[in-house]
């Protein structure tokens, strides 16, 4: 069994085992979308553009953000907790509704540990948001996926909130 596979078979058995959670989740509606620069809900759900019917790439940034372009880890961690699967889940909803776009998702470490431990750790933790986006039906092709490590904190306190902030996996659209 090749590295990248045992990954991707782990996210389609998580999925699989998440299926009465995902059951009430299609009976809800998603959750209302900020109308920023003219994106909004359409009547099915999925995000709509400036009218066109294709969104433009700042258009399309914005949707993502107002969505959740970020989900979290623990310490030493690269699993997904039931928050960051949610918000994956409408990550998922939204590039196959913009097909047009190709993504890179990077991997972040917070400040402890040496360099190569957190470059691999963000590594890890691109990984599994990639197999796990490929698990709901992304298209691997559009996926790429870069660890910075400790390299890019958003936060630079030594603080446990501070670190939390900064161990993430970050979708973000190429252009």
């Amino acid at each position: 069994m090749t590295p990248r596979l045992l990954p991707a078979l782990c996210a389609a058995l998580l999925l699989a085992a998440c299926g009465s959670d995902a059951e009430k989740q299609s009976d809800t509606q998603p959750p209302q979308l900020a109308n920023a620069g003219g994106t909004g809900l359409n009547g099915d759900g999925g995000i709509t553009g400036s009218g066109n019917g294709t969104m433009t790439t700042a258009e399309a940034m914005s949707a993502l953000q107002s969505i959740g372009n970020t989900v979290y880890f623990d310490t030493d961690s690269y699993s997904l907790n039931a928050q960051a699967q949610t918000v994956l889940q409408k990550q998922a909803v939204f590039l196959k509704q913009n097909p047009q776009h190709g993504i890179t998702i990077e991997g972040h470490a917070d400040e402890r540990g040496t360099r190569e431990y957190n470059l691999a750790l963000g590594e890890r933790r691109a990984e599994t948001v990639v197999n796990y986006l490929t698990a709901l039906g992304i298209d691997g092709a559009r996926l790429k996926e870069i660890s910075y490590g400790k390299e890019k904190p958003i936060c630079v306190d030594s603080t446990e909130s501070c670190w939390g902030q900064n161990r993430r996996g970050v979708t973000t659209l190429d252009n």
